[in-house]
């Protein structure tokens, strides 16, 4: 049990958004110059972890929320419609910046398959986002890879051998479904590419 937690937690949605910017940058550093790179993973941070975790803290301490976990459909919404919102205005802010495109797609199509999830709630399915997020990472660097002349396969490996993990701990933790949990990945994994090909 405390393993599939440290899992849940270590590889916790607002935390992939950061590592997948640092692993791009590792892959494509000669593009950008130092400064470029530390603004957009602060940027990214700021965004994607630190507002809403303070988000999260505020939510609990004036009770929207019962636990920082969100565990009901209920609870999860508002938290949700913040993360659509931030993730699109990141979006949009990169996107519009030549060189930092890659980055715009990949937080338009984490802002996507938020949207979804939320339209998903009036099904009564509470979607895996821990899914979601390594699902988008994962399609976001298949689409890269295809992209330009750079190899992102050992990313790619790992990214699917992390997917069945968290997986496997989500479901342990009796947090979702077999259905909530497939479809978290399949939403993240077709995102990337449903927004490349619109934009």
């Amino acid at each position: 049990m405390k393993f599939h937690k440290f899992i849940s937690i270590i590889l916790h949605p607002i935390v992939i958004p950061t590592v997948g910017v640092f692993i791009y940058f590792l892959f494509v550093r000669k593009m950008f110059s130092s400064q470029q790179r530390l603004a957009i993973i602060g940027l990214t941070f700021v965004t994607t972890y630190i507002i809403p975790l303070l988000i999260l803290i505020l939510f609990k301490k004036l009770k929207v929320i019962t636990s920082y976990h969100a565990e009901s459909i209920k609870e999860r919404k508002i938290p949700i419609t913040m993360m659509i919102i931030l993730f699109y205005l990141l979006g949009n802010t990169l996107f519009s910046t030549p060189n930092f495109r890659d980055f715009g797609l990949l937080f338009y199509a984490t802002s996507l398959g938020l949207t979804i999830i939320y339209i998903l709630f009036f099904f009564r399915l509470k979607v895996s986002i821990h899914l979601l997020s390594l699902g988008v990472s994962l399609g976001f660097f298949l689409m890269i890879d295809s992209l330009y002349s750079i190899s992102f396969l050992p990313v790619i490996v790992i990214l699917i051998l992390l997917s069945g993990i968290v997986a496997s701990a989500r479901l342990h933790l009796k947090a979702h479904t077999s259905k909530e949990v497939y479809l978290g990945f399949f939403l993240g994994l077709i995102s990337p590419i449903i927004i490349y090909f619109f934009l």
